[in-house]
């Protein structure tokens, strides 16, 4: 659950600034679509891909997935993002994940001694 949290506040503070930033949505809406492409995220890639392949092929995937969701979303919401704001907020996330993966998450892949 800790890890989790985590990974919301890091995903959360990214997506919600930079969508604030870049698109006309609100801080509520932000905020509902950064605490579901957590969960997704969470689920998809943190608990399934991550544990059955490497970071690398994890990262790359939460990379496809944020930039998906996001463009999803933002047309659902009529949103004004565009490929280049989706790409740079995808990228952003997925350095972010990349960090997380490898610090907090590889410690519970580990097998113990």
């Amino acid at each position: 659950m800790a890890n989790f949290l985590l990974k919301w506040i890091i995903n959360g503070a990214i997506v919600v600034t930079l969508l604030l930033y870049y698109s006309q949505a609100t801080l509520w809406g932000a905020l509902c679509a950064a605490t579901a492409l957590t969960v997704i995220a969470y689920v998809a890639g943190d608990q399934l891909l991550l544990r059955a392949t490497n970071n690398l092929f994890a990262t790359i995937s939460d990379f496809v997935l944020a930039a998906v969701y996001l463009y999803a979303v933002a047309y659902l919401f009529n949103w004004t993002l565009s490929m280049g704001e989706i790409v740079t907020i995808s990228l952003i996330l997925s350095i972010a994940e990349w960090y997380l993966h490898r610090y907090v998450f590889n410690e519970e892949l580990e097998a113990p001694a």
